[in-house]
C-alpha cells in the first residue's frame, strides 16, 4: 500500500504538472518534475518506494525513451508487490511509448502481459483498451 502522505504529494504535483503543461509554462513544470523525480529517488529502496509514484513520474516524463526506462522501473516495483492493477497501467502505457517508438514487437509483449495481468482486475476500460491495442497491432 502507498504511504497516503507520498501519495497525497504525488498527486497534487501531478495535478500542477498538468496545469503548467497546459499552459506551456516550462519553468513551472520542470520545477514540478524536479520535485516529483526527488520524491521517488528519496523513496526508492525504502518502505516508501511504490510503483506509483514512479509511474506518475513516468508519465510526464518527455523523452520518449527516458520514460520508457522509468516505466520500467516503475514495472518492476510492481512485480515486487505484486500489484495486477500497477502491471497492467504501467505495461500497457509502455507499449504505447514503444508503438510510437517503432518497437512493434516489444509493444505486443507488453500487451500480452497486461492482458494476463488485467484479467485479474477491476478496471475494464483499461482490460478493453489493452485488448483494442492488441488487436490493432496484431491485425497487420
Amino acid at each position: 500500500m502507498i504511504n497516503t502522505k507520498i501519495y497525497k504529494a504525488v498527486y497534487e504535483l501531478a495535478e500542477k504538472l498538468m496545469k503548467a503543461a497546459d499552459k506551456e509554462d516550462r519553468e513551472a513544470f520542470d520545477a514540478l518534475y524536479a520535485e516529483l523525480e526527488a520524491i521517488c529517488t528519496e523513496n526508492e529502496n525504502t518502505d516508501k518506494d511504490h510503483p506509483e509514484q514512479w509511474e506518475t513520474l513516468a508519465d510526464f516524463t518527455e523523452e520518449l525513451d527516458e520514460a520508457l526506462a522509468v516505466y520500467e522501473k516503475a514495472f518492476e516495483k510492481a512485480v515486487a508487490i505484486n500489484s495486477k492493477d500497477h502491471m497492467s497501467s504501467i505495461a500497457f502505457s509502455m507499449a504505447k511509448l514503444q508503438v510510437e517508438l517503432g518497437q512493434t514487437d516489444a509493444a505486443i509483449n507488453n500487451l500480452k502481459n497486461a492482458q494476463i495481468t488485467a484479467n485479474k482486475i477491476e478496471d475494464g476500460e483499461l482490460r478493453e483498451e489493452i485488448d483494442e491495442l492488441l488487436e490493432t497491432l496484431t491485425a497487420g
